[in-house]
């Protein structure tokens, strides 16, 4: 652990210092993850690249800045700019539609409904995530992996608590019927080759 700490400090005062090598090594070590982050809110993969390669750049001209908080944070830290820059191609390329739902409408905090992803593969709940649409998707990815409020997430976006929560309500309830169809399309599956 120490040893990982010293070597990922080492790397950033070295990127700090223009080092292209260090660049190229941070770039390794952390594409694959800072690039399923990045998938999680854009499906485009052609923006996924130009979102990141943008992030990249962030990351290389705001690293003097980061304050080092042990083992992981350099990872979050550049997560937290992926993600912002995720949010702002969203924000100016796709068209959001968030819709208000009515107050007796809204979804009860304390509902227990949530999908059941236990025996899905990590890859299928990826897809699943990626093919919802982008106002249900955003709000779902800042509630779920970036552990946002409601209000944290109607600031983010410029829309109001309540559409917060209903995009939630609606992105779980068509991720629901997503693990439904999968599990059923299995088992048909698993009795077909049965047979």
């Amino acid at each position: 652990m120490i040893e990982e700490e010293s070597r990922e400090r080492e790397l950033i005062r070295q990127i700090v210092q223009g080092n292209r090598g260090a660049m190229k090594r941070f770039y390794d070590d952390h594409s694959g993850y800072l690039t399923a982050v990045c998938t999680r809110y854009i499906s485009n993969k052609e923006d996924v690249r130009d979102v990141l390669q943008e992030s990249f750049l962030k990351i290389f001209n705001a690293i003097h800045k980061f304050e080092y908080k042990g083992s992981g944070s350099l990872r979050a830290w550049s997560a937290r700019i992926v993600v912002n820059e995720a949010l702002n191609h969203i924000k100016s390329n796709e068209r959001m539609q968030f819709t208000d739902l009515p107050d007796g409408d809204l979804p009860d905090p304390d509902d227990a409904s949530e999908p059941d992803f236990e025996d899905i593969p990590t890859s299928v709940i990826m897809d699943m995530i990626r093919m919802l649409p982008p106002g249900y998707r955003t709000v779902f990815n800042l509630f779920i992996f970036e552990n946002k409020s409601h209000k944290e997430i109607a600031s983010i976006l410029h829309i109001a608590e309540s559409s917060s929560a209903s995009q939630l309500h609606r992105a779980k309830g068509v991720l629901m019927k997503e693990i439904e169809l999968y599990r059923l399309k299995k088992k048909y599956d698993e009795r077909s080759m049965a047979r």
